[in-house]
């Protein structure tokens, strides 16, 4: 059971930006061509992090990518996409 406050768990395998390799950081679902973690960049700009700041963490990702990944997540949250 989920606590109250810990969102719940996305399906990734819905976004298109989105792959899972088995062996590629233990078939987690990650950004397609690259070993970052989608939830990595939700969980920083739902702690306060702008596109910017997320950006220049993860440089190899641009601001349209971190903001569908954000957009898809808050989607599937049922959040508004602020």
């Amino acid at each position: 059971m989920e606590h109250p406050d810990t969102p719940p768990q996305i399906d990734w395998s819905r976004c298109e930006l989105i792959e899972q390799v088995p062996g590629k950081v233990s078939g987690r679902p990650i950004v397609r061509g690259t070993r970052i973690l989608p939830d990595a960049i939700v969980d920083s700009y739902d702690a306060g992090g702008t596109l910017e700041d997320i950006h220049e963490d993860y440089p190899g990702l641009s601001i349209p990518q971190i903001q569908r990944l954000i957009e898809f997540a808050h989607v599937q949250r049922g959040q508004p996409v602020t």
